[in-house]
Formats: C-alpha cells, structure tokens, sequence
C-alpha cells in the first residue's frame, strides 16, 4: 500500500507532537497494543545483518539478501521517509500452559501460537491502512507506504529504536509488559513526527532461550543460525530436513515457540482480544493422525487465509512424517505413515520411510 502524493502542509512542532499523541489514540481503537515512531537510521543493525548474511545463517531464505539495503535503510526503500510508525497486535489465543501441555503430549500436533488463527499480514495491513486513511483525513494528502512482514524491513530494530521494547536474546522483540507474543507493523511516512526513546535491555544474564532451543539455534546470545531452527526447518526449508534435526523437532509440526513459552517476560502476556486470530480448525488440540489423514483438498479449506497454507500440503506431510517418527510406537501410528508410502511425492515417501525406521528401533 502506497501513496505518492504532494507532501503535507508544513505543520509546526507543536502540531506534529499533538499529531503523535492523536495518532496513538487512534492506533488504540483500531486494535494495535501500541504504537511507537522512530526516524530511520540503522547503521549500527545493518553490519549486524550484512555479517549475519554473510555467516550464511539466513539458509536458503535468499529474499533477506535480496534487496541489498532497502532493508536497513528505508529512503531507499520508500523515498522520503523521514519516521517510521511501529504498531504491536497481540496474537497470544491460549494460556501458556496449554501449549506446554501439546508441547509435551508427543502424539498431539505442535503448530506455532500465531498461526492459530486468519493470517496476521491481512489483519494488520487493513488496519494500518485505516490508520493512514485518518491521518490523511485529519493532515490532508501525505507520502506513506504500510508493510507488515511483506517487505525488506528491519521491522524489530525499527521497533526497538522506538521504544516498543527490546531484543531479546533469542532475537526477538520482548515487551517489559506484554512479553513476546505479538505481531509487528509498520508505516513508513514523509511526516517529521517527533521521536519516541529507544527500547532499553532487560534480558540482564538470562539465558532461558538459549537453553531450552531443541536444536540449538540460538548460537550466542543475540545471535540466531536459522538453518538450525525449527521454525526454518519446518516453514522456510522446501527440501529434506536434515537427519540430525528429525529426532529434535518432536511434535512441532509448523514453527517452534520454545523461546517464546520460556522466557520469563512472558509471564506478563496478555491474551488477544482480536476474533481473527482465535483457533480455528482444533489447531491448538489436534493428533497428529488426524492431520495426517488431511486430503490436499482438506489442506486448502482448512488453511484457507491462514499463514500455514504458504507451505503447501507436501511439506505440511512432510513434517507430521517427522513427528510421527517421534510419536510412541503405536499400531495406529505405523498405519497412518503406511497409508502414506504410496500415492505420495517422493519428499513425503522419503520422511514417511525415516519415520517408519524409528518405530522399527523397539
């Protein structure tokens, strides 16, 4: 979403800072937590990233190196910009200890807390543009173009810069008062807004992400080696998963929350008040049998307008193949992965065939 039209009127300081305080009353009643503005220099995040793609850690997500610095620095990507609008929208659907209860039971299904519900992208673009339509009534014609993870932009380091929180040791964005469990959004804006105070740190020696990551992904603090996550691993990687991390993704079946459900700050999260985003579908207390047996069909309608459609119904088998090869050996688990051995791609046949060799181990 994009406008290109004759900047603003020149509004006077005082303006600009009643503007702000009037733009987050209204971010309020359309839904966002909170909302923070920040202007657009991210030196100091874009060595962080430009290391972090030359490590090699973002996989084979080629897109985060795609656009050279668009991503870090906004004026290129929107010209003009002079501040960027952060939005937050809580997605948390159930109490933590339900998802630690799945977490733990091998033979239910494991899908990451944000998917639960209507794609988050679509709720928050609609709602940003809402927000751009009243600033535009109330200021008159202005330059802004709304993004919500769909776009080259360093969405977390723009947030912190703003004050909406830090981030964590797990590289994502924590809240002192809401914890971790939200989206981001943002719009990019000609308008010479005043400033909010960065986020400041307060993971202090905590180290509770980086202990309970399955497969070690968090590499130091601060530092995330994505072909190691489960999240990668299951959303992002489109082949085989790697041998050494079948046995370590357990149940998890689409994304991975373990240093989100274990992070202190957490403790703090609130659950969404947003209809969008509440379960659909028994995603939150499904077996892995019963979505196994999804046709392709049943895939599409049971995802329609969901984040989880965009990995398709072959990696959607391809992972339950996995945590049905970590499931106890039961009579009803080798029949479902049987009933996948024919008629099936030669990717889902491969992990189905691994997770059969698990249950022939006892």
């Amino acid at each position: 979403m994009q406008r290109a039209k004759k900047p603003s009127s020149t509004l006077s300081p005082q303006a600009l800072s009643a503007l702000a305080d009037q733009i987050k009353t209204w971010s309020q009643a359309l839904g966002f937590q909170a909302l923070t503005i920040s202007d657009t220099e991210l030196e100091k995040d874009e060595t962080h990233l430009l290391n972090w793609l030359d490590a090699g850690h973002h996989g084979e997500m080629e897109y985060m190196a795609r656009h050279g610095t668009k991503r870090s620095r906004p004026a290129e990507l929107a010209p003009g910009t002079l501040r960027v609008i952060s939005v937050r929208m809580d997605y948390l659907v159930n109490d933590q200890h339900q998802a630690e209860e799945c977490l733990n039971d091998p033979t239910r299904a494991y899908v990451s807390r944000y998917a639960m519900g209507r794609d988050y992208h679509k709720v928050l673009r609609q709602r940003l543009q809402k927000l751009a339509t009243q600033i535009e009534a109330h200021v008159g014609p202005f330059s802004y173009r709304a993004f919500t993870d769909s776009a080259p932009v360093l969405e977390k380091a723009l947030a912190q810069k703003s004050g909406m929180g830090w981030i964590g040791k797990h590289t994502n964005l924590i809240n002192q008062k809401a914890g971790s469990w939200f989206f981001l959004g943002e719009l990019y804006t000609d308008l010479p807004l005043p400033i909010d105070p960065p986020g400041q740190n307060h993971c202090g020696s905590c180290k509770a992400c980086i202990d309970c990551c399955p497969t070690d992904a968090i590499i130091a603090p601060y530092k995330l080696d994505a072909r190691r996550c489960i999240s990668y691993l299951t959303i992002e990687l489109h082949g085989s998963i790697p041998l050494e991390f079948r046995p370590l993704i357990g149940n998890r079946i689409y994304g991975c929350d373990d240093c989100q459900l274990f992070c202190p700050w957490n403790r703090f999260a609130q659950l969404t008040r947003e209809q969008d985003f509440q379960v659909r579908h028994r995603l939150d207390n499904s077996s892995l049998i019963e979505l196994f047996a999804w046709s392709e069909q049943q895939f599409l309608d049971n995802t329609a307008g969901s984040a989880i459609r965009r990995i398709g119904h072959e990696r959607w088998l391809r992972n339950i193949a996995v945590a049905l090869g970590n499931a106890p050996t039961r009579p009803e688990v080798i029949t479902a992965l049987q009933k996948r051995c024919d008629g099936s791609s030669e990717l889902v046949r491969e992990h189905v065939q691994w997770a059969l060799a698990q249950h022939q181990k006892y």
